[in-house]
Order: C-alpha cells, then structure tokens, then sequence
C-alpha cells in the first residue's frame, strides 16, 4: 500500500506527554494541508500505527516508554520507507540529536519552537526534503566545537563539488525538496537526484540532514531564527 500523494499530509504523532501531542494537534490543526491520523504514547505503539495508516509523515518525541524514538524512526524506516520520520527535540537531549543525525532522520523540530517551524518542517518533509528547526541546526553546529574553525575544514569537503552540485546543496540546507529544487533551477526532477546522488557521495553523507548540517558549517546557508 503506496503513501497517498493527494490531499492533506497524513501525520502519525507520538510522545508519552498527553499536554505534548495536544498542543502539537492544536497547531497542525490550523493547517488544512495536515490531518493528524493518528497518536500515541510510546515508541512500540507507534510503529504498529504507522503501518496500519500509512502517514507521509511520523512526529516522533526522542524519549518515550517501550521504544524510543530513535529506535521507533529506524523501525518505521525499515517496514514503511515511505513514512519520513521527524523527531520532536529539546534542547536537553544533545547526544540523542547527534545520535539521530546518523540514522537517516528527515527533521528535527523543537517542543518549544516557533509553531510555523513545525507545520513548515511537515510540509518539507512530506515533499521529500529535510528539516532542522533553525536552532537545532545552530545548536548541532555548535556540539561539534568551535564552527569558524571548522568551516575551512568543510568547504574543503565541498571543494570537489561543481557549481551545480554546491547550488543543489544550498537547497538541500534550506530544506527544499527535489521538486521545490528542481523548480527554483530548472531542472527535471530526476536530474536533481541525479545530483544529489553525486553530492552524498562526493561528500560521504548518508542523508539529507547530514548534507544540510554540512551546508551550514561550510557556510552555504546560514541557520536563522
């Protein structure tokens, strides 16, 4: 059974906080692009039902009862591909963030950020990009040490990049996806990936996220917010 592609994004959210999930319903609710299908409280329940509807999209908290997010996001990966995994932060849970950047996690998005980032971080994930929450980029930037020094050390990694592929990658750090990218460079779409594909070699990176947080060190596009 093959994600819907018409319609609102379908949504998944899962946190052990009842105050949580209702707060982030209250505001996918304000969007009529995003229909929140179903919810629960730990990481086990969750995958169960993300393989009964299916959503474009799981909202997942980081720490919760039975299974973790992290744990939760690469079982959803495995069973159901199609569902882009985004996982609910805060700033206390540092080493799970890092942790999660290697396990192909689409976005990252704050409790407590601003309510625009998270339906905007849905819609972007949904379209096939990738997320961070502006402070979760800077504060991801941050855990690596001092990032000046580090940014000679990154543009060195994007030195083999065409103007093309470096143009692709700014795209990726601003969290479009291959049609929004294909679109703004008129491309095809299938030429984008094409890219894409040289870039995450080129440049050693599992997903989108970490080419993003590349992006950022190397000073391609700067985290705002």
């Amino acid at each position: 059974m093959n994600t819907e592609t018409a319609g609102p994004v379908r949504v998944v959210l899962v946190d052990d906080e009842a105050m949580i999930r209702a707060g982030v319903r209250a505001i996918l609710a304000t969007d009529p692009g995003i229909e929140v299908v179903a919810e629960a409280g730990d990481g086990r329940t969750a995958v169960e039902l993300v393989r009964a509807h299916r959503p474009r999209v799981a909202l997942l908290d980081i720490r919760m009862p039975k299974l973790d997010g992290l744990t939760a996001a690469a079982e959803i990966r495995r069973l159901v591909p199609e569902t882009a995994t985004v996982m609910l932060t805060t700033f206390g849970e540092d080493d799970h963030v890092v942790r999660a950047l290697g396990h192909g996690a689409s976005g990252f998005l704050l409790k407590a950020g601003d309510p625009r980032e998270l339906i905007a971080g849905v819609h972007a994930v949904a379209d096939g990009g990738a997320y961070l929450s502006p402070r979760v980029a800077r504060r991801v930037i941050e855990l690596g040490g001092d990032r000046m020094a580090r940014r000679p050390m990154a543009r060195d990694r994007l030195a083999g990049l065409t103007e093309r592929e470096r143009e692709v990658l700014a795209l990726v750090g601003a969290g479009l996806s291959n049609a929004e990218i294909a679109r703004r460079l008129h491309l095809v779409e299938g030429t984008v990936k094409s890219y894409l594909t040289s870039v995450f070699t080129r440049l050693e990176v599992r997903n989108r996220v970490q080419a993003a947080i590349l992006a950022y060190e190397a000073g391609l596009v700067e985290p705002t917010g």
